[in-house]
This record gives C-alpha cells, sequence and structure tokens, in this order.
C-alpha cells in the first residue's frame, strides 16, 4: 500500500542530551501540528534529523527505535555538517538572499558541497524508505536539490515541495553561483508550493530567465515532465489556540501581566532574533510614536518578547546589541517612577503564557522586513476571541495578502508605524471588533488543516494531468515496431511540420532555410511511390514553396489556409474561402506592440498576421504576449477569427481553418493504411486529435505533455527517425 513521507530539515520531535542521558521534547510548531494527521496514519513516516548531534552507533540505533515508534525517522548529521550544511549554506547565503539580504550572504564553496552532500544523505535515508507508489512531501530551504534526487531514483513518486519563506526576484536569485542546480533540484518535484501569488510569480520570472522552461497556468514544462506551481498560504491550529487562549491558565497569566503593566495600553511585540524581523526599526517607531503624541506617554507598553536564535553568529550578536542599547536608551528617556516605556524578555515564553499576552494586548506589532508568512499575526487573531484587537502588518510578510483588515504598514516608514500605532490606540471599540471579526473568519477557515488538505489535493490533481497528457518516449522497441509497420504498408502518409521538427528554430525565420541533408532526406522519402510526403507547417506558402518547391512533396501551409498536392501543375487550393481585410484593422495594434518590444516584428502571411518575440527579452515578451492575446481574443469574439499562441509567436488568423482540419481532408484524399505526423508546437496538436488512434503521432521537445503518442527530443531525433524509414 502507498504510504506518505513527510520531510524536512528538523524533525517534530528534538532530541536532546542531559546527565541522564538523550530525552525527547515535541515541537509545537505549526508544521508539526498540520502534518500530525498525516504522518502518524496508516504507515506514514516524518523523516528529519532529530536537532543534536549523534555519532555514537549505539546512540543511534536508541534514537531510530524511540523515534519509529512515533512514526518518524532521523537523518544524523555530523557536527561538520551542521556547520557548514545548515549554519553555513542554508542560513548564511539561502536566509540572507531569499530574504533580500544578499549582502549578508555568504559564497563558500565548501558551504556548497556540504549542502549537497547533507541532500544526498537526505536522499539515500527516504530511498531506503520509500517505494515506487509513496508520495514524498519535501519542506522548505534546507531540501532544495532534494526533490530532483528523488526523482532520479524514484521517477514515478509523487513528489511535492513546500518553500516557508519568500521566493525573491529573479535578479537576487541569479546572484546566486549555485541558482541553476537550485532551479533544477525545486523542479524534481510535481508540485511546487509558496505561501503567496507573488512569491510563486518570482519563481517562475526565475525558471524562464535561467533555464529557459515556459510556463502556462502555473504549469512549468519542464524537460519531459509537467510541474505545476501554486500559492497556499499556510495557516494555524485555530481551535487550539482559540481553546488554549480561554483556558484558566492563560487568564492567569494575562491577569499577572496586567498587574506588572498597570494600567497602560499594551502593544505587544514578539519575534525570533532575526535582522530580516524589523526589531530595531519597530522599537525606533515607538519612540517616534512617543515624540509626536506625548500624551501616549506613561499610558502605554510596549511589551517585547524577543526569542533567543544564532546569538553566536556575528550578524545576530551585533543585532542583539543594537536592540539592548535601543530599548535601554528610549526607557532611560522616557521612564518615570511608575512607567516604563517598553518591557524587554530575551527568552521564549510556553504557549499559555503568550495567550496570556495575546489577550491583553490591545495591539500586535507584526511588522518583518521581510517573512514568508508571520504565523504570530494569525495566532494573535485567534486567541482575541471576543476581545477587541488591532494588527499591525508589514506589507511584506505573506500574511498580509490575506489580512487586509489589519493596518497594513511599510516596515522601513518610521513616521508611517509610529502613526499606525497611534491610529490603532485611538481606533474606537467598533470598529476594532469588526475587523477582527472580519480576520478571525478567514483565519479559522483556512486553517493549517485545510492548508494541507489543498495541497495534497493539487498534488493529486497534476499527477493525474501529467498521465492524461503523457507521451511516451519513442525508444528503440518503438522505433523498431515503427519501421515494422511502416515496411508492411502498402500506402503511407507523413505529415511534418517545418520549424522545430525539420530544422531547429532561428531567431530570424528567414534563416531556417533547410540544408542539403535534409533536402536529400525528403527527396529519398517522396521518390518512394508508397509514401506520400506532406509539410505542413505555419509558414506562407511563398517562402516554403520557394525552399522545397522542387521536391516532389505536398504542401499545407499557413496552418491549412493553402494546400497543394505535389506534382507539376498543381493549384494552390484554400481550405475555405477566407477574406484579410480585417488585418487593417489588426496590424496597427501589432505594431504598436513592436515599438514597446524591442527584438519583437511582425510577419504577414496572406490570411494570418504573425507577432514574433523570439528575439526579445524573455520575460517582457512573454507579458507583451499575454496582453496581445488577451487584446485579440476580445476583438476576435463574435467574429470568424481565431487567435493562436506558437512557440515565441501569437498569430491571429481566420477560425475553422487549422493544421487538423486540413490533415483530414488529405487523409480523405489520399487513404493510407500507414501515417506518422511530427509536430513541436501547440498548432500541430490539431493535428495529433485529427488522426486515427493507430496513426504515429509524435511530439517533438522537451516535454510530456501533448495528445501524440510518442515524443522524441529535438530536430535531430527527427531525421534520425526518418532515415530509420528508408
Amino acid at each position: 500500500m502507498s504510504r506518505t513521507i513527510i520531510v524536512s530539515n528538523r524533525l517534530p520531535t528534538k532530541a536532546q542530551r542531559t546527565e541522564e542521558g538523550l530525552h525527547f521534547t515535541p515541537s509545537e510548531g505549526g508544521l508539526a501540528t498540520g502534518l500530525g494527521s498525516i504522518y502518524r496514519a496508516d504507515d506514514n513516516v516524518w523523516v528529519g534529523w532529530p536537532g543534536v548531534e549523534i555519532e555514537d552507533p549505539e546512540e543511534q540505533r536508541f534514537v531510530t527505535e524511540e523515534l519509529r515508534t512515533d512514526s518518524m525517522a532521523p537523518v544524523f548529521l555530523t557536527q561538520d555538517e551542521i556547520r557548514d550544511f545548515y549554519e553555513g549554506f542554508s542560513n548564511e547565503t539561502l536566509w540572507p538572499t531569499f530574504h533580500y539580504f544578499s549582502q549578508y550572504a555568504v559564497y563558500e564553496q565548501a558551504y556548497w558541497d556540504a549542502y549537497v552532500g547533507v541532500n544526498e544523505k537526505f536522499c539515500r535515508a527516504i530511498l531506503e524508505l520509500a517505494g515506487p507508489e509513496d508520495t514524498i512531501w519535501v519542506h522548505d530551504y534546507q531540501l532544495l536539490l532534494l526533490p530532483q534526487m528523488l526523482r532520479q531514483a524514484r521517477p514515478e513518486c509523487s513528489i511535492g515541495f513546500f518553500l516557508h519563506i519568500p521566493f525573491p526576484s529573479h535578479e537576487l536569485v541569479r546572484v546566486l553561483p549555485w541558482s541553476k542546480p537550485l532551479l533544477e533540484g525545486m523542479l524534481g518535484a510535481d508540485l511546487i508550493g509558496f505561501h503567496t501569488y507573488g512569491y510563486m510569480r518570482h519563481f517562475l520570472s526565475a525558471v524562464a530567465q535561467s533555464l529557459g522552461y515556459p510556463s502556462q497556468n502555473g504549469i512549468i514544462e519542464a524537460g519531459q515532465r509537467s510541474v505545476l506551481v501554486d500559492a497556499f498560504p499556510m495557516g494555524i491550529d485555530y481551535d487550539k489556540y482559540a481553546q488554549v487562549a480561554e483556558s484558566q491558565e492563560a487568564k492567569d497569566s494575562e491577569k499577572l501581566y496586567r498587574e506588572a503593566t498597570g494600567d497602560a495600553r499594551v502593544i505587544l511585540s514578539i519575534d525570533r532574533l532575526d535582522y530580516t524581523k524589523g526589531i530595531a526599526e519597530r522599537l525606533r517607531a515607538y519612540e517616534q510614536m512617543l515624540q509626536l503624541y506625548p500624551e501616549w506617554r506613561e499610558r502605554v507598553t510596549l511589551l517585547m518578547l524577543v526569542v533567543p536564535s544564532r546569538d553566536q553568529v556575528e550578524k545576530y550578536k551585533e543585532l542583539k546589541v543594537e536592540v539592548d542599547e535601543l530599548v535601554g536608551r528610549i526607557n532611560s528617556q522616557y521612564r518615570t517612577i511608575s512607567w516604563t516605556p517598553i518591557q524587554y524578555f530575551y527568552r521564549s515564553f510556553p504557549l499559555e503564557h503568550l495567550s496570556g499576552l495575546y489577550r491583553l494586548a490591545e495591539v500586535a506589532l507584526v511588522t518583518p522586513m521581510r517573512d514568508g508568512m508571520n504565523l504570530v499575526a494569525k495566532e494573535f487573531i485567534a486567541s482575541k476571541g471576543e476581545l477587541p484587537g488591532v494588527l499591525i502588518l508589514s506589507e511584506r510578510a505573506g500574511a498580509a495578502r490575506e489580512l487586509s483588515d489589519a493596518i497594513i504598514i511599510n516596515p522601513t516608514d518610521t513616521r508611517q508605524l509610529a502613526e499606525a500605532m497611534h491610529e490603532a490606540l485611538v481606533m474606537p471599540e467598533d470598529e476594532q471588533r469588526l475587523r477582527m471579526g472580519n480576520m478571525q473568519a478567514l483565519v479559522s477557515q483556512y486553517n493549517v488543516y485545510q492548508w494541507v488538505k489543498l495541497f495534497m489535493d493539487r498534488l493529486a490533481y497534476i499527477k493525474i494531468k501529467q498521465q492524461t497528457l503523457a507521451t511516451e518516449m519513442l525508444g528503440p522497441e518503438e522505433l523498431q515496431q515503427l519501421c515494422t509497420d511502416f515496411g508492411q504498408a502498402k500506402q503511407r502518409l507523413l505529415f511534418l511540420d517545418y520549424d522545430g521538427t525539420l530544422v531547429p528554430f532561428s531567431k530570424n525565420p528567414q534563416h531556417a532555410r533547410p540544408d542539403d541533408e535534409l533536402r536529400h532526406l525528403l527527396r529519398a522519402l517522396s521518390n518512394d511511390p508508397r509514401n506520400r510526403v506532406v509539410i505542413i507547417s505555419g509558414r506562407d506558402r511563398k517562402t516554403l514553396f520557394g525552399w522545397l518547391g522542387d521536391l516532389p512533396v505536398d504542401f499545407i501551409t499557413e496552418h491549412g489556409v493553402w494546400l497543394r498536392a505535389s506534382g507539376e501543375g498543381q493549384d494552390w487550393n484554400m481550405l475555405q474561402p477566407m477574406t484579410n481585410t480585417w488585418k487593417q484593422e489588426i496590424r496597427p495594434i501589432m505594431e504598436l506592440l513592436v515599438s514597446r518590444t524591442a527584438g519583437s516584428f511582425i510577419e504577414e502571411k496572406e490570411y494570418s498576421l504573425v507577432w514574433h518575440y523570439r528575439r526579445a527579452d524573455v520575460e517582457l515578451g512573454a507579458v507583451r504576449a499575454r496582453e496581445l492575446t488577451s487584446h485579440l481574443n476580445f476583438l476576435a469574439s463574435n467574429t470568424d477569427l481565431q487567435v493562436l499562441e506558437g512557440n515565441k509567436v501569437v498569430e491571429i488568423k481566420n477560425a475553422g481553418v487549422n493544421k487538423g482540419a486540413a490533415a483530414a481532408r488529405w487523409l480523405a484524399t489520399y487513404p493510407a493504411d500507414f501515417i506518422l505526423a511530427i509536430g513541436d508546437d501547440r498548432t500541430d496538436e490539431d493535428t495529433f486529435q485529427a488522426l486515427p488512434d493507430d496513426a504515429y503521432t509524435i511530439k517533438v521537445g522537451e516535454t510530456g505533455r501533448s495528445f501524440a503518442r510518442f515524443h522524441i527530443r529535438s530536430h535531430q531525433d527527427v531525421r534520425r527517425t526518418l532515415r530509420a524509414l528508408l
């Protein structure tokens, strides 16, 4: 029976070494909560590092057995691996780069080597557990290479990947010396998830710019596979936080903290020590609020919790010193005998005490400089219950895309943040309750369990989609069968696309002239009286006939507009009567786009117009193509025009005319007991669909998604296949 394997850098249980030996502490993290219902069911398992260096084989066996009883499997890391893989590449290279602090990033080859090695170690551990039918869900930035490693070893596995931190713009990703293998590593997954659409868009852009893989509707054509990319905003266990907030322990904690703060209004700040969290900026904004609105002195207290994190690292040491100095200076300047402006705690708190603070606070400051999601904002909302409260939220936190009823601010705008604190403190209670109620409804609906369900449902969807449009590689056995059927046939019909199929693409279409090898090959095939070779192309008839008209081949040009059988004296015929007066209206639109898109140009055929952007900037061309397609589709509605998207082209022509209709006409006119069709882009899908099921239909290119039965990689493979028929 298939099962699910969860993979993350750390397990949801942490091993700790004490004088009595090793003992285990469960994690309270949102991920562990959300996935608990999966990894503890149906023989599923969670794979990860237990959180401490364990080198002794006997201790490793003990830990393995202990964790197995709780559906977990450990990956043991050495001290060097912890230093170079985790503290090094993960947290000194990827973390700052992905959070837009690339000036802090360290590029060390030793760190990269360790990162590759640990991802390989995780891969080996998973392969010992995973079967070919299992589902593997990999989590976060420490394991970006793992999906591709798993894909190579278990091609049929369902593999999901979720990134819990931001994904930056391509301009930052490309700075990494190892950006391409990192992107390729992620693309080993069937489904890649991000917290927001913005991160998803950045990833699609990076893949297009760095790897050249196209995408449409969130599906990337990555080599022989289709990879779905989607946004899944992570939630929390809403009911858990709501219930804990109503517990007696939480209420007792609230009472204790209320006694300590007196009658002062409470603004709450909870963060891990990290330069991405905007802690220092928050303190400066609070100080400015006290300067701008002196009436709040002795009436408000900032209760700041900073959880220790990596404080032995130099950047974090410097941040700790800066925060300590800011707190000390503000308190010394504004403190009175009965009032301390900032209550500062540098330690972690148990959940019940946090819930008490959430209940106590009238305002929560969640203002990171950059954050993947930030669940503190959602925990505050879930813990308020019927109590009023205001959330001030950074626009650069993923949660800001959902929690529009918060006061959204720019965390680097100190004045705006100061004004937001004042606005929150004077906000009428009715408005507070209305905003909080709206956010509670959203957070309770899109909780962590819904997040897990959505992700797993989409993973199942893309696997079905892959299988529906999957094509089989034309391998040696399949080619042999094709040749056998070809040899036994009395009448053969061969439909051959031109650009991208018989010749490679050229940035200038006029440079794609047939070479001598191709001409000899086509002549040899068409000289056999049993063969009817049809060049079926989107090119204009004048160009194509000028190149190949001396050969005994048939022509279907301009995607089926013009048809011509081989032989002297044959005339060109139209598939159906058409007009081209519409070009007067459409051409100026395309010309405007050319003026705005350097490198693009217009190709004019008798009954169609084509906008080419192969020579334009990849990303700009794709954006302009979507813009043009949308505009042309609007103009084409309720007319007999049709818009086609090809490989770096957008074409508009008369509707009802396509390669499929023309191929069907040819098949009816020239019956055959062997049919072969080879093409490379979306327009050739019409041909594949129009032919009988037993026809040999072959898609060219690095994609496995097609209505064709088989696929091959390049025009060289096309020529090798055709030579095999001679």
